[in-house]
């Protein structure tokens, strides 16, 4: 059985291959490509292994985009740290794929499945690979949380929210109706989690929905004002540094 390994960390890339070597010793491991250009050139001048191993994301992007290059006749197994990237339409022309770290049994049963069902030629459907390079490039942001009001647990929805602020260590977040709810995130987890496009964190303390804004005022220091609705018990001040980029926020 020869394989190809396209794997960017090379640590990585040398557990998968004791663990197929471990698996099946006569296994052939053709070679470690650490790059989607790398990883086109070698597909291009070498004759197509029995099974391929790729990283879904590499150092020069994701290894979909080798499937646009070059014409891929091996059946393919791919690994993710992404759990929450759909790969359903994909599968129809994979073996498997494999969260990472790698669990060895679930290796184990992609390589038997591969062994049962796969040891042909395939056909890539280049429409469904456009699909996930499409999924990819979109991150998936949240859209509600869970919060405490009393002894229950309600969800509320992103779209409800005008702004999130820290105090005394915790983070909450206040809604359109002026309701304060704590919400289990740091600052610094609420920046990467939400759309950039709606939320935009203009202090330490404070991050903000657009629709939240009512006026802007100058503030001394070269800083700005904000007045929000619903109105906050503190002043929202936009931090000298970062006035250029709320600036260039509010203009899109």
């Amino acid at each position: 059985m020869n394989i190809l390994i396209i794997e960017d960390e090379q640590p990585a890339a040398k557990r998968l291959v004791n663990l197929i070597t471990g698996f099946r010793s006569q296994a052939n491991i053709l070679g470690m490509i650490d790059s989607v250009e790398n990883a086109v050139k070698w597909l291009r001048s070498n004759p197509s292994p029995d099974l391929l191993f790729l990283d879904i994301q590499l150092a020069d992007g994701l290894s979909f985009d080798i499937f646009n290059q070059v014409t891929v006749q091996s059946p393919a197994i791919f690994t993710t740290a992404y759990d929450q990237y759909t790969l359903k339409a994909f599968k129809l022309n994979s073996v498997d794929y494999l969260l990472k770290p790698i669990d060895p049994e679930e290796l184990e049963q992609a390589l038997t499945k591969f062994e049962q069902f796969f040891r042909q030629k395939v056909n890539y459907d280049l429409s469904a690979i456009q699909q996930m390079i499409q999924a990819m490039a979109q991150p998936q942001y949240k859209e509600r949380f869970l919060v405490r009001v009393g002894q229950q647990m309600i969800y509320i929805l992103v779209e409800e929210i005008r702004y999130f602020y820290s105090e005394d260590g915790l983070a909450y977040a206040k809604t359109v109706d002026n309701k304060k709810h704590l919400v289990d995130y740091t600052l610094e987890q609420l920046e990467e989690a939400l759309d950039p496009k709606d939320f935009f964190r203009i202090n330490r303390k404070v991050i903000t929905h657009i629709n939240a804004i009512q006026k802007i005022a100058p503030y001394f220091n070269s800083r700005l004002k904000l007045e929000m609705n619903p109105k906050a018990d503190f002043d929202l001040i936009v931090s000298r540094e970062r006035v250029n980029d709320f600036k260039n926020w509010l203009d899109r």
